[in-house]
C-alpha cells in the first residue's frame, strides 16, 4: 500500500509511535498536517484515501471534496467534529475510539466532584495566600447519602456509578437510550431530566455533542437544580448553554461547578467564570494518561487499516453504511 495517503488532519501529540505500528504492517506513511479551518483540509487533504481527524472541521463542504477518502477515524469518543451525514452520502466510513479512557475520565469526574463538594481548590488557594481558615470554605456538607444524577449514562457514567457508589452515593441517571435491565443491574434508577434536575445533589454530563444535545443544559434545567448543587463537566462543553450556567451561578441558583470543557477552547480572558471561587476549570484533559492516549492512538490507526484491508472497524460510528460498502466483518 505505498501510494495510499493517510493525512493527520491536525495533533497535539509529541509522538506518533502507536500509530506508525499499526501503519508499518501495511507499508504506509503518514502524512501530517495542522488543518484549522476547512479550506485547510480541503487543500492539503482532498487527496487522501483515509483522514486520521483530532479538531479539524470534517464539514459537508470539506466532504464533498473527499473523492478518494475512504474513512475517516476521529482521535476520541466523541464525532463532532465530522458531518456524518455526509459522510453517509460519500460512503465514507468514520470511525472512533468508544473505550480507551473510561477510567480516566470517570476518575475526573469523581476528582471534580470530590474537589467541588470539599471546595479542596478553594482552601489550596486560601492558604497559599496566608489565610489558615477552615471557615472560608464554609458551608460543606457530607457527600454520602446525597444523590448524584447523570446526564447520560454510557460507559463513561456506568463506570462512574460504581465509583460513586463506593462513596455512599445514591445514583440516578437520564438516558433515554439506556436499558433499564442494564441500570438496574448497576443499582442506578433510570428518570427523566427534569426528575434528575430536581433530584441531585451533584449532576455530572456525559453526553456527545450534536444537533440534539447542544445547549441541553439551560435555564429551565438550572432553574429545576438545587440551590446548593453542583454540575460536573467532563463531556462536551456545547451541551451546557454557558451563558445560562454563568447566570445561575451569579444569581445562586446553584452552589458551583466543576468544568473540564467549556463553549469555545482554550477559555477566553474575559470569560467571568475564571473569577469565580465556586468553579473548578481544567483544559480538557479529563481523557489523558499516558496509557490512554497511546490506546487512542493505535486504535484510532487500527480504525483505518481495518478499512483500507478490506474489513469493517471495530468502532464503526455509521453501522447504517454496512449493506452499502464492499467490507467484511473481521
Amino acid at each position: 500500500m505505498n501510494n495510499v495517503k493517510v493525512v493527520v488532519t491536525d495533533f497535539e501529540y509529541d509522538t506518533f509511535l502507536p500509530e506508525k505500528e499499526v501503519f508499518d504492517n501495511l507499508g504506509i506513511e503518514l502524512t501530517f498536517e495542522q488543518c484549522k479551518t476547512e479550506r485547510d483540509v480541503i487543500d492539503k487533504c482532498k487527496d487522501a484515501d483515509a483522514l486520521l481527524n483530532q479538531y479539524a472541521p470534517i464539514t459537508k463542504e470539506v466532504i464533498d471534496q473527499l473523492d478518494q477518502c475512504k474513512v475517516i477515524s476521529r482521535y476520541g469518543i466523541g464525532v463532532n467534529t465530522v458531518d456524518i451525514e455526509a459522510a453517509n452520502e460519500k460512503g465514507i466510513v468514520v470511525g472512533n475510539v468508544t473505550d480507551y479512557c473510561l477510567d480516566e475520565v470517570s476518575d475526573h469526574a469523581m476528582a471534580l466532584l470530590l474537589s467541588c463538594v470539599r471546595k479542596t481548590v478553594l482552601l489550596n488557594n486560601r492558604v497559599k495566600e496566608g489565610i489558615w481558615n477552615f471557615n472560608e470554605a464554609a458551608p460543606i456538607f457530607r457527600i454520602r447519602g446525597t444523590t448524584l444524577g447523570l446526564i447520560g449514562f454510557g460507559n463513561i457514567p456506568q463506570t462512574l456509578a460504581k465509583k460513586a457508589q463506593a462513596f455512599g452515593l445514591n445514583v440516578i441517571a437520564y438516558d433515554p437510550f439506556v436499558s433499564p435491565a442494564i441500570a438496574e443491574e448497576l443499582n442506578v434508577n433510570l428518570a427523566s431530566l427534569e426528575d434528575v434536575c430536581e433530584a441531585s445533589d451533584y449532576i455530572s454530563i456525559h453526553l456527545p455533542l450534536n444537533k440534539k444535545t447542544e445547549k441541553m443544559i439551560s435555564y429551565p434545567e438550572f432553574n429545576k437544580m438545587k440551590q446548593t448543587s453542583f454540575i460536573i463537566n467532563t463531556a462536551r462543553g456545547g451541551v451546557i448553554d454557558e451563558t445560562a450556567l454563568i447566570e445561575a451561578l451569579q444569581e445562586g441558583k446553584i452552589a458551583g461547578a466543576g468544568l473540564d470543557v467549556l463553549e469555545k477552547e482554550p477559555i477566553e480572558k474575559s470569560n467571568p467564570l475564571l473569577s469565580m471561587d465556586n468553579v473548578i476549570l481544567n483544559p480538557h484533559a479529563a481523557f489523558y494518561s499516558q496509557e490512554a492516549e497511546a490506546e487512542l492512538k493505535r486504535k484510532a490507526a487500527q480504525n483505518i487499516t481495518d478499512v483500507l484491508s478490506g474489513y469493517f472497524p471495530t468502532y464503526m460510528v455509521n453501522s447504517e453504511l454496512k449493506d452499502k460498502l464492499d467490507l467484511k466483518e473481521k
